[in-house]
C-alpha cells in the first residue's frame, strides 16, 4: 500500500500537469492581450515561452541536468569579474551581486533588477553550459504549510537536490569581520557535507570579504512562519506595487521578516548574507519564486503589468524609479531598462511559470 506522502506527491504531479496546460493557455491569452501596449508598444510578444517549474515537479533527469549545468558554471573561468577573487563564472555572478547589493535593495528597482539577474544566470546556463531547460523555482510555501521540517524539503535532498544542512562545527568565520558586511555568526556554523556542492570552494564572501571557504547553511525551521501560504496571500492582496514590493522584500522597512528576507534567513549560511547570498545555488530558486509571486500579482490586473514605483537611490539627490531606469548587469548579461523586463511574455524575456 502506498504511503500517504506518496499519494500526496502523486496528486501534486497530476495537478501540476493539468495546471501547466491550463496556465500555459491562459498565459498565452494574457500575453496577446497586453504585451507591448503600455511601454511604448515596442516589445514583441514571444512566439514560445520557456516554462519554469517548481523543483519537485521536475523529473530526476531534469533535476540532474540542471545541477550539471550549475556545476559547469562552477568549472568555467570567470570572464570579467567585479571582484578579482572570483575565479569561476559562478563566482562572477556572486561577485557582481556583492558589489551591486547596496544599489538594488530597499528600492523600487529591487524586483526588476533581480528578474534580469536571474534571467542572465539562466541564459548563462543555456548558452555557456548547454542547458536545455529553464530556471526552476522553489515554492517554499508548500513545505512551510506541511507538518514536516523545512530541512526535509526536496531541494535539500543530497541525491536529487542541492544537499542538506550545514554540519555544525565544520566552519569558522574569519575574525574581526566589519559590521557593514552584515554577517550573521549563528548562520555560518557549518559546511554542507553532502550533495553535489559539498566539495565546491567559494572564493567570494562571506559578506564583502574575499576568502576561500565551503558552502555553508544553517536551516531554521521557524522560517516557515514567514514563508507559508498565508504570508504569500497577504502580499497578493496589496493594491499597489509600492505596498507590494515593500511587504515582499521585508526588513529594514518592515518590522519583521517577510518572504524575501525570511527565505534568505531561513536557509542561513551564505544564503543568509545580504551581499554574498548567490554563493548558494538555492539563491536562484528562491528569487525565481519571488519573481513568480510578482508575476502572479502583475497578472491580476492589466494596469499592473508596467506598474513601478519607489526610490532609485537612498542618498541625495533622491530620484524615483521609472521604466527607463537602467538595470546594470556588467559582465553577466544584457544591461536593459526596467521597461524591458516588466512583461516576461514579451521579447527578450520569453518565459513563464507553471
Amino acid at each position: 500500500m502506498r504511503s500517504a506522502s506518496s499519494l500526496v506527491f502523486a496528486l501534486f504531479v497530476l495537478v501540476n500537469a493539468i495546471y501547466t496546460q491550463v496556465v500555459g493557455a491562459n498565459d498565452q491569452a494574457f500575453n496577446s492581450s497586453t504585451s507591448g501596449r503600455v511601454h511604448g508598444g515596442t516589445q514583441r510578444a514571444c512566439e514560445k515561452l520557456l516554462l519554469r517549474r517548481e523543483w519537485r515537479a521536475m523529473t530526476n533527469s531534469e533535476k540532474a541536468n540542471y545541477i550539471t549545468a550549475v556545476k559547469c558554471l562552477q568549472a568555467r573561468p570567470a570572464r570579467d569579474p567585479a571582484l578579482k577573487a572570483a575565479k569561476t563564472r559562478f563566482d562572477e555572478f556572486q561577485a557582481y551581486h556583492i558589489t551591486e547589493a547596496d544599489k538594488v535593495h530597499i528600492m523600487g528597482q529591487f524586483l526588476p533588477w533581480h528578474r534580469q539577474y536571474v534571467r542572465s544566470y539562466e541564459l548563462a546556463l543555456q548558452n555557456e553550459c548547454g542547458y536545455k531547460g529553464a530556471t526552476p523555482y522553489w515554492d517554499w510555501s508548500l513545505d512551510s504549510d506541511s507538518l514536516s521540517s523545512l530541512s526535509n524539503a526536496p531541494v535539500f535532498d543530497p541525491i536529487t537536490g542541492f544537499g542538506g544542512n550545514g554540519v555544525p562545527g565544520t566552519y569558522t568565520l574569519p575574525p574581526n569581520i566589519p559590521a557593514d558586511h552584515r554577517v550573521d555568526p549563528q548562520g555560518f556554523d557549518g559546511c554542507v557535507r553532502d550533495g553535489p556542492f559539498a566539495n565546491y570552494t567559494l572564493h567570494c564572501g562571506p559578506g564583502k570579504l574575499t576568502t576561500d571557504h565551503c558552502l555553508t547553511r544553517h536551516v531554521r525551521p521557524t522560517a516557515r512562519n514567514y514563508l507559508n501560504s498565508t504570508a504569500v496571500a497577504n502580499i497578493m492582496k496589496l493594491p499597489t506595487f509600492e505596498l507590494f514590493r515593500v511587504e515582499l522584500e521585508g526588513q529594514p522597512v518592515t518590522n519583521g521578516f517577510r518572504v524575501h528576507d525570511g527565505g534568505h534567513w531561513g536557509i542561513g549560511g551564505e544564503m543568509g548574507n545580504f551581499y554574498s547570498s548567490p554563493g548558494d545555488p538555492l539563491f536562484y530558486l528562491h528569487h525565481a519564486n519571488l519573481d513568480r509571486i510578482w508575476w502572479n500579482w502583475q497578472r491580476m490586473l492589466p494596469s499592473r503589468l508596467y506598474e513601478i514605483s519607489g526610490r532609485s537611490t537612498l542618498v541625495p539627490p533622491l530620484h524615483n524609479v521609472t521604466l527607463d531606469f537602467t538595470l546594470h548587469m556588467g559582465s553577466l548579461g544584457s544591461t536593459v531598462p526596467i521597461g524591458e523586463v516588466m512583461d516576461i511574455h514579451s521579447e527578450p524575456n520569453c518565459y513563464t511559470y507553471v
